[in-house]
């Protein structure tokens, strides 16, 4: 055999490993992490309804990652979790627990309900985010470009703990705040409203831990920013008809789910207000006071100046007659912190 066809045998076969490399890398599934207490994992079955609706929304490469196995739900679910009943934050952060189970696992996404046996445990809120900041840095040694959703946590009123309700009050507020001041480009971390909407009478077995409505509503809250956060993974759907705005309109209202200085979060409610179903939308206004959105998920944003426009992400956007979505954000602001009036169309 010539020398030139030997070469070029050998860069033909290297060629082709390195795109079989390649392609593997590429298909390579998008690791999370589910992690808290009880609350995410005994059983935890909101996991089990987020996985499936993922899953039904063509979000497949996916895989749920810990060193703890499913613990039932009655439904086929990747179940495993970081969900250990009992355990404080505080001391997860404080014993090193964590950088083990990030080793095992290597997550890309967090999803993090912890803090309730803390609150509990009549541990200052302060005391709880330093652990928080401990635990986010042992995540960002474990992969510098980890995606990490926090939440407020869900009420709680247990019968044993009369302060308990007030003190997850507390706890929740000052949250945003922290994860504002802790969250950078390359690892954002976003808060979710888990309790917000949620009722310890109708939502809890015992006022504390969800029961079936309950873990429906943590599902229904974890789902939109677990989907900003992996992006566009979701099977694509090719179409090459462009579908009008239907007829009717739709309405945008606007609340403030939390202030503090320099900062606050607001929340926007997207309503179908016609009489057929629509298949996108775009909510509008400017801010009056120079305020500027600094993280938002539920939709994708454009700002100039004091500008804002926001479109319907791409599960969102369809929405039936009466039917509403919401989309969230965390800004900053100095001096003054007026409202603004959002239009929709």
């Amino acid at each position: 055999m010539r020398r030139t066809t030997i070469v070029s045998v050998l860069v033909t076969l290297a060629a082709a490993v390195l795109f079989a490399a390649t392609a593997t890398a590429s298909a390579a599934p998008i690791k999370i992490m589910p992690l808290g207490d009880s609350i995410t994992g005994s059983p935890g079955c909101w996991r089990a309804l987020l996985w499936n609706r993922l899953q039904s929304t063509g979000h497949t490469n996916i895989d749920f990652v810990g060193t703890l196995p499913p613990q039932g739900c009655g439904v086929s679910y990747d179940g495993d979790n970081e969900g250990h009943g009992g355990y404080l934050a505080t001391n997860v952060a404080n014993q090193g627990l964590l950088p083990g189970w990030l080793s095992a696992t290597k997550p890309d996404i967090v999803l993090m309900h912890f803090g309730t046996n803390d609150v509990w445990s009549n541990i200052a809120p302060a005391t709880i985010l330093s652990a928080f900041t401990t635990l986010v840095g042992q995540m960002r040694a474990s992969n510098p470009n980890m995606k990490i959703l926090v939440a407020k946590i869900i009420p709680m009123n247990p019968s044993t703990c009369a302060d308990c309700a007030q003190r997850a009050v507390t706890f929740n507020n000052a949250i945003p705040a922290w994860a504002a001041a802790t969250s950078t480009l390359q690892s954002p971390i976003t808060v979710v409203d888990q309790w917000t909407g949620f009722s310890t009478s109708t939502d809890t077995y015992d006022g504390v831990h969800p029961n079936a409505a309950g873990d429906q509503k943590m599902s229904d809250k974890w789902y939109p920013a677990l989907v900003d956060a992996l992006g566009n993974t979701a099977t694509p759907t090719v179409t090459t008809t462009i579908t009008p705005p239907p007829p009717g309109g739709c309405t945008a209202t606007y609340k403030s789910t939390g202030q503090w200085q320099g900062g606050f979060q607001g929340e926007v409610t997207v309503t179908n207000t016609g009489s057929a179903s629509r298949s996108s939308w775009t909510v509008a206004w400017t801010f009056a006071d120079g305020q500027q959105i600094t993280q938002l998920w539920g939709g994708t944003l454009s700002a100039s100046g004091s500008s804002v426009t926001v479109r319907n992400a791409t599960w969102n956007g369809s929405l039936a007659p009466g039917a509403s979505t919401t989309f969230g954000f965390l800004a900053s602001w100095t001096g003054a912190n007026t409202a603004p009036t959002p239009t929709c169309s």
